[in-house]
């Protein structure tokens, strides 16, 4: 389960976990997250319970969103758009939404002092920073923000099918389910979908037709 040793081998000074949802699908933003508990205030139960964000099922990770944000923990919440991942890949899109998230708790007046990343991959930053690969199952900050970004992006798709529900966004998330290939060979590709991503790029190598759609 996870817990603080990460944490408490990087110094003093706020320490952030960071994590991000959404490099997979085909459309939607990426969103990051990152959580900080200053002095480990956190109550024992809510760390008996965090973990992986994939470890746990979708009314789970709503209800530790929502003792998360109760709690004392410093969260910040960053995204980038379907047009920036095209412009300069899922990798740097997801360390611009982290950096994004950071600069949220920046402007709330909180200056971190190390940030520890999931994954195996660091952002050219100033600040330092640690990557931890399966750190959303290691580092209680990472995980929580796993939870907190994953949560968000869910509750984006969702909006974003209420305006295109004929691409079954709020069940698949944007990924590539056969409901979600159905539509897109039936409206067409939407101004949210990442058209640097293969299977979009042969959609639209199909035909002229899937130019961007209105909503349906």
């Amino acid at each position: 389960m996870p817990d603080f040793r990460y944490e408490r081998a990087c110094g003093d000074g706020l320490i952030f976990g960071l994590d991000e949802a959404g490099r997979g699908p085909w459309c939607g933003p990426v969103v990051a997250a990152c959580v900080c508990w200053p002095n480990e205030r956190i109550p024992a139960d809510l760390a008996a319970a965090v973990n992986d964000s994939k470890k746990l099922t979708a009314k789970k990770r709503e209800a530790l969103f929502t003792q998360i944000m109760a709690s004392e923990a410093i969260v910040g919440i960053g995204q980038a758009s379907a047009a920036e991942i095209d412009e300069i890949n899922i990798l740097q899109a997801s360390f611009l939404a982290m950096e994004r998230a950071l600069d949220q708790v920046r402007a709330a007046g909180y200056m971190p002092a190390y940030a520890l990343i999931d994954g195996n991959r660091l952002p050219k930053w100033s600040l330092p920073c640690r990557a931890i690969v399966g750190g959303d199952g290691l580092s209680l900050s990472i995980a929580a923000a796993s939870i907190i970004a994953k949560v968000t992006r869910d509750r984006i798709m969702c909006d974003l099918a209420a305006v295109y529900p004929a691409y079954g966004w709020d069940k698949n998330a944007g990924y590539g389910t056969k409901v979600h290939i159905a539509a897109l060979r039936q409206y067409g590709v939407t101004p949210h979908h990442r058209r640097s991503y293969a299977p979009i790029k042969a959609l639209l190598s199909e035909t002229d037709d899937y130019s961007a759609v209105s909503a349906k």
